[in-house]
């Protein structure tokens, strides 16, 4: 079992808020400007072809990849998933017979409120029969 209170490293922790949004905002902007370039290709590039329709489609559909990968933050790219809970053990096979588990006793320990320290002490005695009185036998 891991230890509880092992601290993550630094390496390990997500990347901050302010970094994730600048990369995302670069990765807008890089798409958007090969979107402009394929506009350029499309209507420069002479005699048209089967490219020319490649360069338009691109034109087309890179608004949308630009804005679904710009909204798509480092926590969704992460391939990679930590459980804090360790790996439960896997099934035992129907094969094998798995011997009773031994009856198990449970102890209950139930603690009475502490008394305050002004407070007169009470006898430990819970036997009914007891009495307060001193014997006077002699």
């Amino acid at each position: 079992m891991k230890n509880s209170s092992h601290a993550p490293s630094a390496t390990s922790l997500p990347r901050a808020p302010r970094d994730d949004v600048d990369a995302r905002s670069t990765r807008y902007l890089i798409t958007m400007g090969i979107r402009i370039l394929c506009f350029i290709l499309m209507v420069v590039i002479t005699p048209y072809g089967w490219y020319t329709w490649v360069f338009g489609a691109a034109a087309i559909f890179l608004p949308y990849i630009a804005v679904v990968s710009a909204n798509v933050g480092q926590e969704g790219r992460r391939n990679r998933r930590e459980d804090p809970e360790p790996a439960l053990p896997s099934a035992p096979s129907p094969s094998v017979a798995t011997p009773p588990a031994p009856e198990t006793r449970v102890i209950r320990i139930q603690e009475s409120p502490a008394l305050p320290s002004d407070a007169p002490a009470r006898s430990e005695s819970t036997d009914p029969t007891d009495d307060e009185t001193p014997d006077r036998t002699a």
